[in-house]
């Protein structure tokens, strides 16, 4: 008697075969997931998109006549006890003049806390002529209590501003900062070492 050759009937292999097809596709949705913040992290600093500012390292070669004026805005996320503010509302500043500003941070609570600064400027279309050469913001601060810092931005506004007709009516752009808070770091939250404060 002929014993039965043992095969894998047609309709589970199939069902394999789409398994794996589907775990495929969805390790790939989440790879592209990641790849894309960096993504648009670039896309926005190379293009200004949503009002996201451009980096320098050096100042710009020339100094327009042009003013602009330079509104500070200061912002704390629900369930970050900071208070956080700049040392000054507003600053007049020629195009391509180099210019650093300070904002105060101050941890009220009394526990170590942390947060993160992200930012804008408005109008969006001006992000791509606003050009900061030092800022704190996507930086990790951890904050002892009651520790008070002062943080700088460096920055000029391009003078290539003058070349874009459609921002001949604008004299103010606004930089608007942020505070998210963020997990604080195991070795911080176990020291509790007198507060500080200082530039940085």
């Amino acid at each position: 008697m002929t014993t039965p050759n043992p095969t894998i009937p047609p309709a589970p292999r199939r069902d394999l075969v789409i398994a794996f097809l589907c775990g495929g596709l969805v390790a790939g949705m989440v790879g592209l997931s990641f790849a894309a913040v960096p993504f648009y992290s670039w896309f926005c600093r190379t293009t200004g998109y949503g009002g996201t500012t451009q980096t320098a390292a050096a100042a710009p070669a020339q100094i327009s006549d042009r003013i602009m004026t330079v509104r500070f805005d200061s912002n704390v996320a629900p369930g970050l006890p900071w208070r956080f503010e700049p040392e000054q509302r507003t600053i007049d500043v020629k195009l391509g003049q180099v210019v650093t500003v300070y904002y105060t941070v101050t941890n009220e609570a009394a526990r170590v806390t942390a947060g993160q600064a992200g930012y804008n400027v408005s109008p969006t279309t001006t992000g791509a002529y606003f050009t900061k050469i030092n800022c704190f913001c996507f930086t990790e601060q951890t904050m002892k209590p009651g520790e008070k810092r002062e943080m700088a931005v460096v920055f000029y506004v391009d003078p290539k501003l003058v070349e874009n007709s459609e921002l001949d009516g604008v004299r103010l752009i606004t930089l608007s900062y942020t505070f998210y808070p963020v997990r604080v770091p195991d070795q911080a939250s176990a020291e509790s070492p007198a507060p500080k404060s200082g530039r940085i």
